[in-house]
């Protein structure tokens, strides 16, 4: 039984999706400004933070079973979530702000920016799965899953938006500020703050709806069992079929944010002005998002939905990198056209050209990722129809297994393209020559391209639909209730 049968609060939908800022602050510094900083700035070769990024991120996907099964055990009168986002979130906060204040003398090692890259993913796993675990518990309803999803999409996005437009404007600004290392330890202190209040205002705000004993005691924790429910998991045909198509979704997703400040900076070459027009152009899109949605859900479902929006959306931010290499698009680093004014009169034709594509690819991006990641609480129902029990933080921990691996090897095969491109470091805007861009968008194109469409191909396939996992409720609401009538206790 969930926690709310029926239309969910206002009140609700924004205090849970308000969790998933510090999911947003933490995707955005790793995504966006970690390779750069650590590779540009404090001087590290980009294959090893790359390859050190990646590392943690596969250490990390490994604990995840772990917390999702714990999670799904914990038994106390606060329930099974709420104990893991208080107690996380402190630990979190601090970790973040040293990741952006590596007090090691000269250049990092890999095994100084692993040691602190794994505490800190280790602990956001802390608070985002059982935060993320709540969702299905909340409601059982088709629509008002996808409608949660949307609110913890667009707080996320916030979050990392935000941090995004205060590293622009305030602690790194303009494209040489990327490339000086003072403003990056205010982004992580902000950020950690930021962090702490998110988490911990998110779980007080639940905590009246889900501060109680769970209705069931589970069995003891046991690492074969943490594995072995990941491993039943994968034996589900349509957590199978979501992984395959996630796999890709993710990998593309860590290739195009660790690599969107070398494209801004070194082929679009955009001014102070323009890098803050950037995070404003995301906003404006997961806005656009939030409406275009769920109409698209109850037309085509999510399956399809995911397919489109994987499609659609490298399309869309094919177009501006391909025209550039054909020589038809207006000249880079050329000033605005003549009579232009306000903030159109610092912004070149070039770039505001490049937002109209990136305002619609990122929306149908997200669109597909919101889609593919909705799916999963319909999979716990089957699950529980076929084994009589219900394991949100396994399926979780395993999405956050499939996401967290290939989000590494995305942010690692940036790192091989900014190598085999040969960019060299403390490159500065302006001075790469041609062949280097050139290299850098093909190779970055050429897997965007053939992730997109492994991604669509496997969404579209996912075997539950809105009949289906109506009829599934229906039949687990029966078969509770013939229990009950028997005298038997409900699984």
């Amino acid at each position: 039984m969930s926690f709310v049968t029926g239309p969910l609060p206002q009140r609700l939908k924004i205090i849970h999706g308000f969790g998933a800022v510090a999911f947003g602050v933490k995707d955005s510094g790793f995504s966006f400004f970690l390779l750069i900083f650590y590779n540009q700035v404090l001087g590290m070769d980009a294959g090893t933070v790359s390859l050190a990024l990646a590392a943690a991120l596969v250490v990390d996907a490994f604990v995840d079973p772990i917390l999702g099964n714990l999670s799904d055990r914990t038994y106390t009168r606060w329930g099974r979530r709420l104990p893991w986002l208080y107690a996380a979130a402190l630990p979190l906060a601090l970790a973040w702000a040293v990741l952006w204040n590596p007090t090691i003398d000269g250049t990092p090692g890999f095994w100084e920016l692993l040691g602190i890259a794994v505490t800190v993913r280790v602990l956001l796993s802390a608070c985002e799965v059982p935060s993320v675990s709540l969702l299905p518990e909340i409601t059982q309803d088709y629509d008002e899953r996808t409608t949660l999803f949307r609110y913890r999409y667009l707080f996320g996005w916030m979050g990392g938006l935000v941090m995004m437009l205060l590293a622009y404007t305030v602690f790194m600004p303009g494209s040489e500020g990327l490339l000086q290392a003072g403003g990056y330890s205010y982004f992580g202190i902000f950020g950690a703050l930021l962090i702490f209040v998110s988490v911990v205002g998110s779980a007080i705000g639940q905590h009246k709806l889900v501060a109680h004993l769970p209705a069931h005691k589970p069995p003891p924790f046991t690492i074969r069992t943490a594995f072995s429910e990941i491993v039943d998991a994968f034996r589900e045909k349509a957590f199978l079929i979501f992984a395959l198509g996630g796999l890709a979704a993710y990998v593309s997703q860590g290739m195009t944010f660790s690599i969107t400040n070398y494209l801004n900076i070194f082929v679009w070459q955009m001014s102070s002005v323009e890098l803050v027009g950037y995070p404003v152009v995301l906003f404006l899109s997961v806005v656009m998002m939030f409406f275009v949605v769920g109409p698209m859900h109850r037309r085509w479902g999510k399956a399809r939905t995911a397919a489109i929006g994987a499609i659609v959306s490298v399309i869309l931010i094919a177009t501006p990198f391909l025209l550039f290499l054909a020589g038809l698009w207006p000249e880079v680093g050329a000033p605005p056209e003549p009579g232009a004014t306000g903030a159109l009169a610092a912004v070149q034709t070039s770039t505001l050209l490049y937002f109209g594509f990136l305002l619609f690819a990122n929306m149908f991006g997200i669109v597909m990722m919101i889609s593919a990641s909705s799916m999963i609480a319909e999979i716990v129902e089957a699950f529980q129809e076929r084994s009589g029990r219900r394991a949100e933080g396994s399926f979780y921990a395993g999405n956050w297994f499939i996401q967290k691996c290939a989000t590494g090897a995305g942010i690692f095969v940036t790192g091989q393209i900014i190598g085999l491109s040969q960019l060299p470091t403390n490159s500065a805007p302006g001075t790469v020559e041609q062949p280097v861009l050139a290299s850098m968008i093909l190779l970055y194109l050429g897997m965007s391209v053939a992730l997109a469409l492994f991604a669509a191909f496997w969404l579209a396939r996912f075997p539950i639909g809105r009949e289906d996992h109506e009829a599934r409720l229906a039949a687990l609401d029966s078969a509770a209730r013939a229990d009950i009538d028997a005298g038997a206790t409900p699984p």
